[in-house]
């Protein structure tokens, strides 16, 4: 009789673990912990892709333009099984394929290479115009932002277009925790809410309110998730 197992499925408590294996970009640490409960729930309970879909058409997209400071998507890639967590003790090596900004052509799972702010969002809006241009209106477009991207003048066009546009297909997860130079007249979410865009506003902290809003319908709109958060330390 021959006895099969199963891998465990990944566990938000190995996340800890995980990230403490990466080293050398202390500086970013804050940066990067502020992400961990969005990209988990996203991961976890939203995102349709996996290791084996990384390239099927009808995948999810997933952008992280919060490029710098990339521990916490290692990370998670990892503890879902898009690569080997052995890979996570030579971050930011020479020959280590997880530098210090994602590169799409080394990480399995990254969708674009990032970490000079402002590009996701933009590059997220082209991504949904593509799959609506070639009629796949099933995959989803997911981009997390930093708050301080916000002020790129590239993602004010983006938000704008988009709004008028009815890119329903496409979700910003903003990570705000307040490291953004100048303050928006009503908030972040009213930026979005006045192009057109459907919002909310959760604790960036609490796994049931993001995963509320990222499933929340938005029939002709795209949809900003706003998540507050104070960094871990």
């Amino acid at each position: 009789m021959t006895k099969t197992t199963t891998a465990p499925a990944p566990a938000y408590r190995d996340l800890n673990r995980l990230m403490s294996l990466m080293t050398g970009d202390e500086k970013h640490g804050p940066a990067a912990t502020s992400t961990l409960d969005a990209l988990w729930v996203l991961y976890a309970r939203v995102l349709r892709v996996t290791p084996e879909s990384v390239d099927a058409p009808d995948r999810d997209r997933f952008l992280l333009s919060k490029g710098h400071g990339p521990m916490a998507y290692y990370a998670v890639l990892a503890a879902h099984g898009f690569f080997d967590e052995e890979l996570l003790a030579g971050f930011g090596s020479y020959d280590s394929p997880l530098g210090h900004h994602p590169d799409r052509m080394l990480v399995p799972g990254a969708e674009i290479g990032s970490g000079s702010l402002g590009h996701g969002l933009p590059l997220a809006v082209g991504t949904a115009l593509g799959l609506r241009a070639q009629g796949l209106t099933g995959p989803r477009v997911w981009v997390l932002t930093g708050d301080a991207e916000l002020d790129e003048g590239s993602n004010h066009e983006a938000i704008a277009y988009a709004g008028p546009a009815g890119l329903d297909r496409l979700h910003t997860v903003v990570i705000d925790n307040a490291s953004a130079s100048y303050g928006r007249p009503g908030g972040i979410a009213d930026r979005f809410a006045t192009a057109g865009w459907s919002t909310a506003s959760v604790d960036g902290r609490d796994h049931e309110e993001l995963y509320a809003a990222f499933t929340a319908p938005h029939p002709g709109q795209p949809r900003a998730v706003i998540a507050r958060v104070a960094p871990k330390r």
